[in-house]
């Protein structure tokens, strides 16, 4: 049993980064991403949830209820469709056009747009428009592709009959359940899904929201040039008179230690579903989710210290920020540069803890509760 949690929590998440890229800003040619008035490092919340993601994928795979909504190369439509499918919703009225088989070949030959199909239908071919195709892009990829005009005619003819249908809020609302049902992210992190192409399923605020993660100290960027021992191309080969070589750049962290901070609704996991045992995944997603995320740009990432503040009631005991004052870090030595977490200390003051607050760290270690 998946049974919604019933207790707030506020958390901090310790991380670090030797000798690569934590998070590029594809605004600044992805150099790191970097706070201009303080040089402390920074890592998106949108990085962090991108990995929690990837590693439900792993763990999952595309099994519901744990399903990913925004994964990669994802038509988020398409979620919304199979949704209202499942839940017989009717999405509108498709049409359909008969093609004279004379345009068979010069149809075949298309690659048309997604909510267009030609297909055999007995003993001729049909033309069929999804009620929930998008129109504009449609009419985007006629002017492009600038089909035959018998062609676009029959396209367009097609197009006016398909009737899309508007879900009244009852149907909206079990599209929403629906979803949250079937997407692990849309119950944790919550999602906006009143998209024009799809049926609209509304919007999920979702109980898990994240900070930014910024390095405890600034933090410094390095260049480096890289060689590839080949080229991509005859021309450049040609240009090169053999030699074959490829200059790049590649950009990096020495060492950064970064925190990150989040927050965990019990109210909003009522209204999404998200339950225990998918509090538990989190946790351990959160722990894992580097492992599953090497590559030689990002280096060495590793998260080095969870801790949890639990809340005994739902509307929680204390304020998030008073207990994130109690997570302190320090240099041991400022007569060198950090370059390895064991070169700061980090403690968690548990004296004086509010009624009603247990800690869990993570490595774990003993909790401390102070009952109410």
């Amino acid at each position: 049993m998946n049974d919604t949690i019933e207790n707030r929590y506020d958390f901090v998440m310790v991380f670090d980064v030797k000798d690569g890229n934590p998070n590029g800003d594809p605004d600044a040619g992805n150099l790191p991403r970097i706070d201009p008035e303080t040089g402390h490092g920074l890592v998106t919340d949108v990085c962090i949830k991108r990995k929690v993601r990837n590693y439900i994928q792993i763990i999952k795979g595309a099994e519901k209820p744990y399903d990913i909504y925004i994964k990669e190369k994802a038509v988020l439509g398409r979620a919304q469709v199979d949704a209202f499918k499942a839940l017989n919703i009717s999405t509108g009225q498709e049409s359909r056009k008969t093609v004279p088989s004379k345009l068979e070949d010069a149809f075949n030959e298309l690659a048309l747009p997604e909510g267009l199909v030609f297909e055999a239908e007995d003993e001729s071919y049909v033309l069929v428009v999804a009620s929930d195709a998008d129109k504009k892009a449609i009419n985007a990829w006629l002017k492009e592709e600038k089909p035959d005009k018998t062609i676009t005619d029959i396209i367009k003819a097609a197009l006016k009959e398909a009737k899309p249908r508007k879900p009244t809020a009852e149907e909206t609302g079990r599209g929403r359940e629906r979803m949250c049902r079937d997407y692990y992210d849309i119950r944790t992190f919550g999602a906006v899904m009143s998209l024009k192409s799809a049926p609209n399923c509304g919007q999920v605020r979702g109980p898990v929201q994240l900070t930014f993660g910024r390095s405890v100290e600034p933090v410094v960027t390095l260049e480096h040039s890289i060689t590839r021992m080949a080229v991509a191309t005859e021309a450049e080969a040609e240009k090169q008179q053999g030699d074959n070589r490829t200059m790049g750049r590649k950009n990096t962290v020495p060492y950064g230690l970064y925190l990150a901070h989040g927050f965990i609704s019990a109210h909003l996991a009522a209204q999404t579903g998200f339950g225990e045992d998918d509090l538990t995944l989190f946790w351990d997603a959160l722990w894992n989710m580097f492992e599953h995320d090497r590559s030689a740009a990002r280096g060495l990432m590793s998260m080095q210290k969870i801790v949890i503040f639990k809340h005994e009631s739902a509307l929680g005991n204390a304020p998030a920020h008073e207990l994130f004052k109690r997570v302190r870090i320090s240099r041991k030595d400022f007569g060198k540069p950090a370059r390895d977490f064991s070169d700061y200390e980090l403690k968690v003051d548990r004296s004086g803890l509010p009624q009603g607050i247990t800690i869990i760290e993570r490595p774990e270690e003993k909790a401390e509760t102070q009952e109410s």
